[in-house]
């Protein structure tokens, strides 16, 4: 019987590091292209090389980083530092027939998104226009031109590094006659009264952008995609209300089409994402 990539790890650590220490050992992980993420212990940091070598050796990635705590700031860079191998950490992570260039040590890249990414790639079609108010590297975007086709997509980002990758994705992906880049704050930057869809993919604070949201779609008609994190016992009343009161100031009214929990976020807490329509009321 085969083992699986944890036991393997396990197994060839255990001649060399103590067993309670092998009990403490992470066994889940990031793989972003050729780079893994861990989070180690403390107590596991004089043999963090030696761990390093090992996750790399197994899971086939040339440079492991390890998690030393989650993201920060407004431009969500991971906090992370360097544990073996390669220090260009610069990688191309395919997924779902879509390249993604990026530095994980940058660029915070989740792959608990996943299903939301590869769903998201067949949710618009070639009538539409799509504006993703917080585009990152291209997490939506990309799935979303390169599958869905729609007319335009204009994708705004703020961070300047992910900005620089969206750009190189787009090229990389094919899919420049679609996919128009806006460098800057989206409530500066994105196009209004134009869009069928807009995508609002970003945590904190996100209802300051329900109203560009709604600038952005045609005579404030159409589908907004918005994600934020919210206790599981308060779904999807209180988001609702939220999207809610922003709405009625344009004379226009709400209905969600799908709720979706993308992930869990901490104890209770989780990631979703709210489909809802704009309409008349």
């Amino acid at each position: 019987m085969s083992l699986t990539p944890w036991e393997k790890i396990r197994t060839s650590l255990s001649k060399n590091i103590p067993s309670n220490l092998i009990n403490i050992l992470p066994d889940k992980w990031e793989k972003i292209g050729d780079v893994a993420i861990i989070k180690l212990p403390s107590e596991l940091k004089n043999h963090w090389e030696q761990i390093g070598k090992e996750y790399a050796k197994v899971l086939n990635c040339r440079t492991v980083l390890n998690d030393i705590g989650g993201i920060e700031g407004i431009y969500r860079k991971p906090k992370v530092e360097h544990i073996y191998g390669s220090k260009d950490t610069e990688t191309i992570h395919k997924e779902n027939g879509i390249r993604y260039k990026l530095d994980p040590q940058k660029i915070m890249f989740s792959s608990g998104n996943m299903d939301e990414r590869i769903r998201m790639a067949t949710i618009s079609n070639e009538d539409e226009i799509v504006v993703d108010l917080f585009a990152g590297v291209g997490y939506f975007t990309l799935p979303m031109a390169v599958h869905s086709k729609p007319k335009k997509i204009f994708a705004c980002e703020l961070n300047p590094v992910a900005y620089n990758y969206l750009c190189e994705n787009i090229v990389l992906n094919n899919v420049s006659n679609i996919v128009k880049p806006l460098k800057g704050d989206s409530r500066k930057v994105a196009p209004e009264n134009v869009a069928d869809r807009v995508i609002l993919g970003f945590f904190g604070e996100i209802n300051k952008f329900l109203p560009a949201a709604l600038k952005c779609l045609k005579d404030y008609k159409g589908v907004i995609h918005y994600h934020d994190k919210f206790p599981d016992k308060i779904i999807p009343d209180k988001p609702l209300k939220i999207v809610e009161s922003t709405v009625e100031k344009y004379d226009r009214r709400l209905e969600l089409l799908g709720c979706k929990n993308v992930k869990s976020y901490a104890p209770g807490i989780s990631h979703f994402v709210f489909d809802i329509r704009i309409g008349e009321k």
